[in-house]
């Protein structure tokens, strides 16, 4: 196995946490850069929009040899979001090179907006990564082009991952499906009522996906060390696809609950009053964070309960490159909903 020196940024996410992992089980030497300090990891502190802070950072990891940027600072508007993330991307890069870091490879995540899912788009699917690209604004088209541009004139190249909904236990990170879905079933729960699928009849039946965080980092320590792997980009997804009109009543029986027909939400306004009834169960379970505000994303939900059309990616270019890797999505669900329910999380 090929070894090195990583550099994660976004540690503290989905993704981050998970790549945090895998690459320290396999004999790497892992830093993490967050804004935020991590407590199970060696970490950096920096706000990668602050580029002379983050140069004074990164000093410490001169030695970088792979990073692994899974840093994300969203925004309503799209051109500031894309110009954000394009200079958090070139800061991080204009730091390294500054400290003189021997800089191999670059893995970057782009989501299943790369394909314009955000705009309402009705995505050709399976979505492959040879589809020709939509009018930006595009976060991940600009940051791409920041890449693309400095790689030319460097030693390192980089490798694209785009994974769909990801699927962790961790708390902290408003993008986690499984902490959306696991705090509406035991609030639905502590209500008395039946566990109902908050988005449209549409969304309910069509076919989506879910890539598994793990899976993700087993897919990026390949695309860190596979040589079939430089320049290209990857759908990786679980492999399988699934409707919530199944998934949701796995997920009832799963955890005991009734289920009942769709009954289509705003997540974000109805569920603004459920703070004092969390703080109840916090309280009556030891959960580690009482406050709801602080714990779940619930326009992410609003987004995923409310998707009108297939979301479906062609995984067979990294198949056929070498990495083939599959997984349950039902099983990546609700073991991660177990394990938030282990750690306190949820109760």
């Amino acid at each position: 196995m090929v070894t090195g020196s990583a550099l994660v940024a976004g540690a503290a996410g989905i993704i981050g946490d998970a790549l945090m992992r895998e690459l320290d089980g396999n004999g790497w030497k892992v830093r993490g850069l967050s804004r935020r300090k991590l407590r199970d990891h060696a970490s950096i502190q920096a706000d990668l929009t602050d580029a002379e802070r983050t140069a004074a950072a990164l000093r410490e990891a001169r030695d970088t040899t792979h990073l692994f940027y899974a840093a994300l600072a969203p925004d309503p508007d799209l051109a500031t979001e894309a110009t954000r993330n394009a200079a958090m991307l070139g800061n991080l890069l204009d730091g390294l090179e500054a400290a003189g870091a021997p800089l191999q490879r670059v893995i970057i995540y782009q989501g299943f907006k790369i394909y314009g899912i955000h705009l309402g788009a009705k995505v050709p699917t399976p979505a492959r990564e040879s589809d020709p690209p939509h009018m930006p604004p595009n976060l991940y088209m600009a940051q791409e082009s920041v890449l693309r541009e400095r790689a030319a004139r460097s030693r390192w190249d980089y490798v694209a991952l785009r994974p769909d909904v990801v699927v962790g236990d961790i708390c902290g990170n408003p993008m986690n499906i499984a902490l959306v879905v696991g705090a509406f079933a035991e609030i639905s729960r502590a209500l008395g009522i039946p566990l109902r699928f908050p988005g449209t009849d549409k969304a309910y039946g069509q076919l989506v996906q879910f890539t598994d965080s793990r899976l993700l980092a087993r897919a990026s320590l390949w695309a860190a060390t596979s040589d079939r792997a430089g320049g290209e980009a990857f759908n990786v997804t679980d492999g399988d696809v699934f409707r919530w009109e199944r998934m949701w009543s796995d997920v009832a029986r799963h955890l005991d609950l009734e289920t009942a027909s769709p009954v289509p939400l705003t997540l974000t306004r109805h569920m603004a009053d459920k703070g004092p009834l969390w703080r109840t169960l916090a309280e009556r379970h030891g959960l580690i964070e009482p406050e709801l505000v602080r714990l779940i994303g619930w326009g992410f939900g609003d987004f995923i309960f409310h998707t009108e059309t297939d979301v479906i990616s062609d995984v067979n270019k990294i198949y056929e490159h070498g990495f083939t890797e599959r997984m349950n999505s039902t099983a990546s669900l609700l073991s991660a909903i177990d394990s938030l329910k282990r750690q306190r999380i949820l109760p």
